[in-house]
């Protein structure tokens, strides 16, 4: 049994399509922007310019984002809904209703899920459209992304967790279930608009 749900095909007033539009550019802009901060803070603390208790309060976010942890929130994403109508967002659910009631009593479940992407705009329509009991499944993400001041922060609200192997068996082990996106971020600047391979291992 397969789920399809889809949000970009029902007609829509084009200001919700301009709202999801200015919704997703929030993401794409911390990509470009964290990383130009981090650097700038770094280098003003080195140097402490133009003074050290100027260069501390530009730096204050940093830290900041060091001390706190990522915290999901569902509340937050229910408010990025706007982006599925920019998106040509469209999802297909396997099996769906017994799955979550399989969850709910005990099991645990590997999911997979594609396409990956470099921002992966497609996991965040995911969660945004994901039922709340469907929101306690983590997404796996690079260590980068968690390890890193106040992007960490951003992306954590949509509950994401290392996607390293060993945390990954650590999480399966323990009866959870984790989703994970199927590539890597090597992999992303290997593809091709021309061709597609796929490579299989025993």
């Amino acid at each position: 049994m397969c789920q399809q749900t889809t949000h970009q095909k029902e007609k829509r007033p084009i200001h919700q399509w301009f709202l999801g539009m200015i919704v997703a550019s929030i993401f794409s802009f911390a990509y470009l922007i964290i990383p130009i901060y981090l650097l700038s803070s770094a280098c003003c603390l080195i140097l402490r310019y133009p003074t050290t208790n100027a260069s501390i309060t530009y730096a204050l976010p940093m830290f900041l984002s060091i001390i706190i942890p990522p915290l999901p929130s569902t509340f937050i994403l229910r408010l990025l809904k706007p982006m599925l109508y920019y998106f040509d967002y469209e999802a297909i659910y396997t099996d769906d209703k017994n799955v979550r009631q399989a969850i709910a009593g005990g099991k645990n479940f590997l999911f997979a899920a594609q396409p990956h992407g470099i921002l992966s705009f497609v996991g965040m329509c995911a969660a945004v459209s994901k039922p709340d009991d469907a929101m306690k499944v983590p997404t796996a993400a690079a260590s980068a992304v968690l390890q890193t001041p106040l992007l960490k922060n951003l992306m954590g609200i949509f509950n994401l967790v290392d996607a390293s192997a060993h945390n990954l068996k650590k999480i399966l082990k323990g009866g959870g279930s984790v989703l994970i996106y199927i590539g890597g971020i090597a992999e992303l600047f290997k593809s091709c608009r021309a061709e597609e391979r796929l490579y299989l291992k025993k």
